[in-house]
């Protein structure tokens, strides 16, 4: 019986295409949707990320994100390295500021000092340069996102001079970084000369960037952070949630991907629903032949059931496959860097197939489940 239900599911090619081509659409614009909307958000822990050395993000307590911040006095950095359990503080500026390119444009960069002397702060990998080139005068390097964005792609910036804040600075490598949730260019430099670059408020000192003495946690160690000094002390996992936190709160992001993500949803209700539909009634003389030799309604449901399944197998895997191959196709671009599908994304999109194909078989079953086998012989 079970053969007999696949015979009839792909006798009409039509009505089978058009049920794959319903599941596939819906599991592609849920999935994609989904993926690309959980990797925007992370962007918003970009910052933190690009500092791995960092256990804890001490701050004005004010300060929400890398981005959303309150600078402090430069006394707080004494004040966090007398904390016990502190193995080392170092200062971290990040500030917005305007360039001039050598062309005369006119750019919008973020500015991000990190310490002199150990250089935490900056990104692990470089593309080309080397971090130790930050040790020559008026010496910065751009992330690579930041570089597609000004320069174009594979622009050769080695040695290429900006104009900022009325001094010069030459770019003498490209970080490998995570993308910044927007596409602003970001500039790495030594803190001293950061504090030149984006002359600004008495108070400089965005961030202080923490590690933890051996056999102690850095929640123990924050909380001792802000119970000496009266600062806001994040460990790294904390800091970067707040990141995506901030994102979700204040943004439309999570409203207008949800809405596509339902567009997808009742899309796929409306095409699988009304091919299943036509399926089921173009075939109803067979069902209703089986049922007069004898076939139950469940062994009806049953037929139905693995006809559902089969349609949603291949749809599901052409759908997934795709968001994949779309992903794969767009890795090159900077605004797709590092996007990944997370293992529970496609199964919620699983889910959504069968609660697709649940509603839509329960539909299209009623009209063979009310059918009189007399009726065929009429």
């Amino acid at each position: 019986m079970l053969w007999i239900a696949i015979r009839m599911l792909t006798g009409d090619a039509q009505k089978f295409y058009g049920l794959l081509f319903g599941i596939a659409f819906s599991t592609l614009l849920i999935t994609q949707q989904l993926t690309i909307f959980v990797n925007l958000i992370e962007r918003g822990a970009s910052g933190v990320y690009n500092a791995p050395e960092a256990e804890i993000w001490v701050m004005d307590p004010v300060s929400r994100t890398t981005d959303v911040s309150y600078a402090m006095p430069s006394t707080a950095l004494d004040e966090v390295r007398s904390v016990p359990g502190v193995e080392w503080a170092v200062p971290h500026l990040r500030s917005a500021a305007s360039v001039r390119t050598k062309e005369g444009d006119l750019e919008q960069v973020a500015i991000i000092g990190v310490d002199d002397a150990t250089l935490i702060g900056l990104p692990q990998n470089l593309v080309e340069g080397s971090k130790q080139a930050l040790q020559q005068p008026d010496t910065v390097i751009i992330d690579d996102g930041g570089l597609f964005n000004m320069f174009g792609p594979g622009a050769d910036v080695m040695g290429e001079r900006l104009e900022l804040n009325d001094q010069r600075a030459v770019i003498r490598g490209v970080a490998d970084s995570i993308p910044a949730f927007t596409s602003t260019a970001v500039l790495y430099t030594k803190y001293s000369r950061a504090l030149n670059f984006v002359p600004g408020t008495r108070n400089r000192l965005s961030f202080v960037l923490v590690g933890v003495s051996d056999g102690l946690s850095a929640g123990e160690v924050a909380a001792r952070i802000e119970e000496q000094t009266g600062l806001k002390a994040q460990t790294r996992d904390e800091f970067a949630e707040a990141g995506v936190d901030f994102i979700i709160e204040n943004t439309g992001i999570p409203t207008n991907f949800g809405i596509t993500v339902i567009l997808g949803f009742v899309v796929g209700v409306a095409i699988v629903g009304l091919t299943f539909s036509l399926f089921i009634r173009d075939n109803i003389r067979q069902f209703g032949a089986l049922k007069a030799i004898g076939l139950t309604n469940m062994k009806i449901v049953r037929m139905v059931a693995v006809q559902a399944g089969m349609v949603g197998a291949i749809g599901y895997a052409l759908g997934v496959m795709s968001t994949a191959i779309f992903l794969w196709s767009f890795s090159g671009n900077p605004f797709f860097k590092g996007f990944y599908i997370p293992w529970q994304i496609p199964l919620i999109s699983m889910g959504a197939v069968i609660l697709i194909l649940a509603i839509t078989g329960w539909l299209a079953l009623r009209s063979v489940l009310s059918t009189e086998p007399a009726s065929v012989f009429r």
